[in-house]
């Protein structure tokens, strides 16, 4: 553990401390919370290192040195951060390290040069992340936590010292599409795809019956069971002197919830005889009256089939 000259417990609350690097690593656009706060502290777990615990924005520098106000006389704050930086094994040519992990509520304000060119800054409210590499300056403010002793450091400013990139996330940087004569107008945000399973559902296709030269929709099942009434049987008409009805238009079927109780069969529809199979039984019933002695079917005294005419086909009574 190292061992520091300055402790928390001896620095003064209200202070601002400048340092300036280049940029390694930044969010500052947003909060570090929820999922991405959870997997951020299991890695900071993983690596040794204290989890944050609470939302918060972070920022790493590389090259980093403490802008002091008086050189040859260092406040205590000045000292607690330079103290603070540290070499990367892995990276040793980044030289000495700064990073912080600024909790609350509060976006640090970003400063970028004016366009202008006269010297002064203009807060960016683009809302983007600030791309590697960038010389910044990170202002620093020394502050005291509810119930504890110790003072702590807040990011409150960023201040960019050359003209402002940003991280593109696998995308082309538009300066190398202008280089191409590519001028892209606003800002190219990526577009998430929608998955298959939240796409809103189709709905089904009626599909359409065809009857005698008329459309009609399919019947769709109803909610419920429904009791059919039983039909009474139609009468058997004469082919030759039947006449066709009109038809009338027959609306789509609608699904009408009926209770019907668990234990109350439900009884099935009337079969409908083919016109067929009602006059073989009509002639079968003529036949058996004329064989009982009816009128029914019996010879005509007089008429075309009287005598040598030709004989009237038994149980059938024709008008002449």
């Amino acid at each position: 553990m190292t061992n520091y000259s300055i402790s928390a417990s001896q620095i003064t609350e209200g202070k601002n401390v400048f340092i300036r690097g280049k940029l390694a690593f930044a969010v500052l656009a947003r909060l570090i919370q929820g999922d991405e706060l959870v997997a951020s502290d299991q890695r900071k777990t993983k690596n040794d290192m204290n989890p944050v615990g609470k939302p918060h924005t972070t920022a790493t520098i590389i090259h980093a040195e403490v802008q002091f106000a008086d050189p040859k006389n260092p406040t205590l704050e000045e000292q607690f951060v330079a103290e603070r930086r540290y070499d990367s094994p892995k990276r040793p040519e980044t030289g000495s390290n700064y990073s912080i992990d600024s909790k609350g509520s509060t976006l640090p304000v970003i400063a970028i040069p004016s366009p202008k060119g006269d010297g002064t800054y203009d807060q960016d409210e683009s809302g983007r992340e600030l791309a590697q590499g960038l010389d910044v300056t990170l202002v620093l403010r020394t502050y005291k936590p509810k119930n504890f002793n110790n003072r702590g450091l807040a990011l409150e400013q960023v201040i960019v010292h050359e003209e402002p990139r940003y991280y593109n996330a696998g995308g082309i940087d538009r300066a190398e599409l202008a280089a191409r004569g590519i001028v892209l107008n606003g800002t190219p945000r990526p577009v998430q795809a929608t998955p298959a399973s939240a796409a809103p559902a189709a709905a089904a296709p009626v599909a359409t019956e065809v009857e005698g030269g008329l459309s009609f929709p399919t019947p769709q099942p109803a909610s419920a069971p429904v009791a059919v009434a039983a039909q009474a049987p139609v009468q058997a008409q004469d082919p030759a002197t039947a006449v066709a009805a009109p038809v009338a238009a027959v609306p789509a079927p609608v699904a009408v919830p009926v209770a019907v109780p668990a234990t109350a069969p439900v009884p099935a529809p009337a079969q409908q005889l083919p016109l067929e199979e009602k006059l073989a039984r009509l002639e079968a019933e003529n036949a058996s009256l004329k064989d009982a002695g009816s009128a029914v079917g019996a010879p005509v005294a007089s008429g075309p089939w009287n005598g040598s005419g030709q004989a009237q086909q038994a149980g059938i009574t024709y008008q002449g």
